[in-house]
């Protein structure tokens, strides 16, 4: 570790949790180069997915530009809890069944290929990022989830994925059935998008941090990105932010969710030497990391739609889980993270549908955005560079799949409209701020009035209009990361307003009380 890091300093994220990965250390920091020119390509967004996309096209002679809203990794890519899988998410059985077992094998080609580069990276930049490779355990644990786990076994070996039957979890889990997935891994994330961000720096990219985009224009096939009084003008432009600004019909076929994750230290030094996946609904997960010589076991699960359940109370639920199963004497991080699912199962990569020419996104990475964030960075680099790509046709933001996931995109849609409905006709009712603790925040009325409040450790009171600015739903509260959190598209503001993460460009509105 850097000796200039105190063991209290840590990176900024998107909530006031502190994951694993933000604890003592020092990401990369480049001085801004920006030159007022017509850049090749800018970058929206400093997570994996945007630094993977800027360093090819960087290293391919592109001239571009890279802004990012706060500080490198500060969203999901600084949340996750880093597995990376051959196997996904969405399960090989069900890519056979909605898209074909060829599309299948492709997906588990671009897992390969994602993996492969990720070493490569590795290797090449001599990345001290903690990259292992680890065997992986997924186990049913009733009837039902071993009939499921039979069918992952026969497809994922026909997908190309070499996976066996087992009799060990590597957890202290009971199960029925296991299967085993070989050279599988895990890393740490920050230390590896932070050196990836250096090498395009060093190949002539520039990088803006702080730089919150809130519009954007089109004029002759040039985009010009505002940020103040800043202007950023690009031939080509890319959101890897998960969700585009604005209304697009990515909010309509994604659906957004938190994960959370905790990190705990163990009495007996009884640390899982694999990755390990239960198959619940939502499904638990295990691994082991090492950060300055002390184990932490990582144990993460509890996923639900961003601003509909009680995230404390999801944080306990994985407490209870993981204290069933290890001694467990203390918990030392816990935080949560975004992610898309999307109504297909498939992440959308590609051009931007009904939007300008030469606008490319990346979403829909479900929980597995390291593999798909890399993977995308090689899909977006490709297709602005005019190169063919595999990949291309299956991740195609455009593809027309009228019914794989036509039940899931009903229900979130369905849902969309009942938030947007009923959120407007409850409200706590307080005659008087002084009920609301410290340190918490609600829906409430006041003097007829219905206002998002925080009132903070001191007692002030933080007042905002609850009405999210991308598409007018009311958000919630999230009493863990002191954020305001959209249940419909998930866009996240902090206390005072200023967007965090997801689709809205526009602050909340500010009322004053006095």
């Amino acid at each position: 570790m850097d000796p200039s890091i105190k063991k209290d300093q840590h990176t900024n994220r998107d909530g006031k949790n502190v994951s694993l990965w933000q604890d003592g250390v020092k990401l990369y920091r480049a001085e801004a180069l920006f030159i007022d020119n017509v850049y090749d390509v800018l970058v929206i967004g400093g997570g994996i997915t945007g630094i993977t996309t800027a360093l090819l096209l960087q290293q391919q002679g592109k001239n571009v530009v890279l802004a990012e809203a706060k500080t490198i990794g500060f969203g999901t890519t600084g949340g996750t809890s880093a597995h990376l899988n051959t196997f996904f998410d969405a399960t090989y059985p069900e890519i056979d069944s909605d898209f074909g077992a060829d599309a299948s094998k492709l997906l588990a080609q671009g897992g390969i290929e994602a993996m492969a580069f990720i070493e490569e990276m590795v290797k090449k930049y001599a990345i001290d990022c903690d990259h292992e490779y680890k065997d992986a355990y997924l186990f049913s644990q009733n009837e039902d989830e071993s009939k499921q786990l039979d069918d992952i076994l026969t497809s994922s070996n026909n997908a190309g994925i070499k996976v066996t039957q087992v009799d060990t979890n590597g957890v202290n889990v009971p199960f029925e059935k296991s299967i085993l997935f070989k050279n599988q891994g895990q890393f740490h994330p920050l230390k590896y998008i932070s050196k990836l961000a250096e090498e395009f720096v060093n190949a002539g990219g520039v990088i803006l941090e702080n730089t919150f985009i809130n519009d954007i224009k089109s004029d002759d096939e040039i985009h010009i990105a505002t940020s103040g009084d800043l202007s950023i003008k690009a031939f080509n432009m890319v959101y890897a932010t998960h969700m585009p600004p604005g209304i697009t019909l990515f909010n309509f076929n994604c659906a957004p969710y938190r994960s959370y994750v905790i990190s705990v230290t163990l009495a007996d030094d009884n640390y899982p030497d694999c990755l390990a996946y239960d198959m619940k609904e939502p499904y638990h997960y295990f691994r082991t990391h090492t950060v300055d010589g002390k184990k932490h076991l990582i144990v993460g699960g509890e996923d639900h739609k961003t601003g509909h359940d009680d995230p404390e109370k999801a944080f306990e639920e994985l407490e209870t889980y993981v204290r069933q199963h290890y001694k467990v004497t203390s918990v030392n991080h816990k935080w949560s993270s975004q992610y898309y699912v999307p109504a297909d199962l498939l992440p959308f990569i590609g051009r931007l549908p009904m939007a300008a020419n030469n606008v490319f996104a990346a979403t829909g990475y479900n929980g597995n955005g390291m593999m798909f964030g890399t993977l995308a960075g090689k899909i977006l680099a490709d297709l602005i560079a005019g190169k063919q790509n595999p990949y291309a046709k299956l991740f195609s933001p455009s593809r027309i799949k009228p019914i794989a996931g036509f039940s899931e995109f009903v229900k979130e849609n369905a849902d969309v409209a009942y938030r947007f409905v009923t959120d407007r006709f409850s409200a706590e009712e307080i005659d008087s701020l002084k009920t609301l603790e410290k340190d918490s925040g609600a829906i409430v009325k006041y003097n007829d009035q219905k206002l998002a409040v925080y009132k903070d450790a001191e007692g002030g009171i933080h007042a905002l209009s609850p009405v999210c600015t991308h598409a007018g739903c009311v958000v919630n509260f999230n009493a863990s990361e002191k954020t305001w959190d959209c249940p419909c598209h998930g866009g996240r503001f902090d206390i005072d307003g200023n967007v965090l993460t997801g689709p809205p460009m526009k602050e909340l509105k500010k009322v004053n009380l006095t």
